[in-house]
């Protein structure tokens, strides 16, 4: 990102710039610094947009040919196209296009073998933008409120992020309502943010696995009726407990084999400030008894699904299973 932000300081941009990743945020926050940057805001005459898996590669060939009308340059940007994760010839067009053509590729995932990829990186900027790190989170909340004139403390900021998750986006709109919250008054309190931010669901799925691991089973079970409360669907809270119990099982295994908490993070894809936490409850569930509750919410899962078994009950039964103490 610092080459990016380098670029847009300068001026003087490259060809072909790829920004991909898991966090939307970073990557829609930089796409729009460039076209900021490249063309006035008024310039639609030299900008086009592509988005979509059917994105017509002969259309984007003939765009980035062409040359721009009244201006120094003409602006591309190609969104979650998938065009780096299958064979496709544009790299070819690309790679004699005019001087005067910039194309900005936004993708999640790519193919870094991808004829595509090593032309970027070859005569452009690849940036890979996943989640940040606690660290920068908090000071990415504090900017956002010193920019209008608030402030908190730092336990206030990490309780604001146990609420908000990791995500970018819901922490900028959380804010948000929470500056207009608080009006004049400067210092953000922890009060404030139970008033105004909504706890997101996989906050509510990690406390849940944390009263189940520690056998704090009313705990759990009132966690689930509030979800249930706000028309949560119990099966779509039996995803993402089952998915919790993969990524402990697989965190617990990588722990367990010396992996640093940077690399858990890229291989199982949760934010690298989370894995700590993580391992954590790991430690509350032998290896055996998170792949007896994988088994178990499949199990639930296919018996609500033949009509055997209600919904509610199914998930119910999961959590009074697996957090009562034996």
């Amino acid at each position: 990102m610092k080459f990016i932000k380098e670029h847009i300081k300068t001026g003087i941009f490259k060809p072909l710039y790829l920004l991909y990743g898991t966090e939307e945020y970073l990557k829609k926050l930089y796409r729009d610094k460039l076209k900021t940057a490249i063309l006035d805001h008024s310039d639609e005459m030299n900008y086009s947009y592509f988005e979509g898996k059917d994105v017509d590669v002969k259309k984007v060939a003939e765009v980035v040919h062409t040359l721009p009308f009244f201006s120094d340059r003409r602006l591309v940007i190609i969104e979650n196209s998938g065009l780096f994760k299958v064979q496709n010839e544009l790299s070819t067009a690309l790679s004699d296009m005019p001087e005067s053509t910039i194309v900005v590729f936004v993708e999640s995932e790519v193919d870094k073998r991808s004829k595509l990829f090593k032309l970027v990186k070859d005569r452009g900027t690849v940036s890979e933008m996943n989640g940040l790190d606690e660290r920068n989170l908090k000071l990415f909340a504090v900017s956002l409120l010193q920019q209008a004139g608030k402030k908190a403390t730092e336990s206030t900021i990490g309780y604001l992020l146990d609420k908000t998750g990791s995500n970018m986006a819901n922490i900028h709109n959380e804010i948000e309502k929470i500056i207009g919250y608080t009006m004049n008054r400067d210092l953000i309190t922890t009060e404030d943010i139970d008033a105004v931010v909504s706890a997101q669901i996989e906050g509510k799925i990690f406390q849940m696995m944390d009263a189940i691991g520690s056998k704090q089973q009313q705990k759990a079970l009132s966690l689930y009726y509030d979800l249930l409360s706000v028309r949560e669907k119990p099966m779509s809270i039996l995803f993402l407990i089952t998915r919790h119990f993969n990524i402990l099982l697989q965190i617990k295994d990588l722990a367990a084999k010396g992996y640093s908490g940077s690399e858990i993070a890229s291989i199982v894809g949760v934010p690298p400030f989370a894995v700590g936490k993580y391992v954590a409850q790991a430690r509350n569930f032998s290896t055996g008894r998170l792949m007896q509750a994988l088994e178990f919410a499949t199990d639930v899962e296919e018996q609500v699904k033949n009509g055997r078994m209600a919904d509610q009950i199914g998930v119910e039964l999961l959590i009074i299973t697996f957090s009562k103490n034996i």
